[in-house]
């Protein structure tokens, strides 16, 4: 059994955002821990109340405040992102932690989507990055800062049943690069983080999704699944300083899956 211990990196001094807390089971909030475990100041998005309810036992001992923020909802990102400046004082570092599309278009073909569904799919999962970005960089400060997004393997090649949100994630891939080229002159760095399968709220969507775990383990060099908190140390690295000199790209933490056919 892996043994989460402290981060490798320090992120004392730095403040941070992490958008799209919906369990204990979600990356979002490894991201949150761990940064927090880091030393960083950090404030948390749920979706909503119901969210809140499942997600505020984690982050209430650790004195993190939590913000509900829908992103198809008019200026709720707008307002999450000035009550986090409010609470912090500015902004390190943003982790972006959102993914959704309707199950109609999520279980079928992607060649049978809805226009309507592929649609949203793209806003909540894709244009909010961009959205959440013109907001954030505003409060960085003039050394820069980190923005990060979660990605999957899906977007790269075509895995089975990962249906709809293989383009999307695609697209959130190509956003990330146009973002980096965009904001690099303002030092502010931006990646894809792209772990492998873990069982989170948006995967247990996916059809077969059982199977596509267990054809991760049988592929993986390292014969296991990742953990919330090897992902959380890789968005920790990222948002340090020990980064300073990477932007993006898209960085696998899948015990090597993506290294094999």
């Amino acid at each position: 059994m892996l043994i989460e211990t402290r981060p490798a990196v320090s992120l004392h001094g730095k403040r941070g955002l992490v958008v799209g807390l919906a369990n204990a089971h979600s990356i979002a909030w490894g991201c949150t821990r761990t940064a927090h475990a880091a030393g960083a100041k950090v404030v948390a998005t749920c979706l909503n109340d119901k969210a809140r309810a499942l997600v505020a036992e984690l982050v209430d001992p650790l004195g993190i405040p939590l913000i509900n923020c829908n992103v198809e909802q008019d200026d709720a990102l707008a307002q999450s992102v000035s009550q986090a400046v409010d609470a912090l004082g500015g902004l390190d570092f943003v982790v972006h932690s959102i993914a959704w599309a309707p199950l109609a278009d999520l279980h079928g073909p992607v060649l049978d989507s809805s226009r309507e569904g592929f649609a949203r799919a793209m806003n909540i999962s894709c244009h909010s990055l961009a959205e959440l970005a013109r907001l954030c960089v505003p409060h960085m400060p003039r050394g820069g800062g980190t923005i990060l997004t979660m990605s999957y393997l899906g977007a790269e090649v075509a895995v089975p049943h990962y249906g709809l949100m293989g383009p999307v994630k695609a697209a959130l891939e190509a956003l990330v690069r146009y973002l980096a080229l965009e904001l690099g002159p303002r030092q502010v760095r931006v990646h894809a983080v792209s772990p492998g399968p873990i069982l989170t709220r948006a995967a247990a969507g996916i059809d077969h999704f059982d199977t596509l775990m267990a054809n991760a383990i049988t592929k993986a060099p390292l014969g296991r699944l990742v953990t919330l908190n090897e992902i959380g140390q890789l968005c920790a690295f990222l948002c340090s300083d020990a980064a300073s000199g990477m932007t993006g790209q898209t960085l696998y933490v899948d015990a090597g899956v993506h290294a094999v056919d």
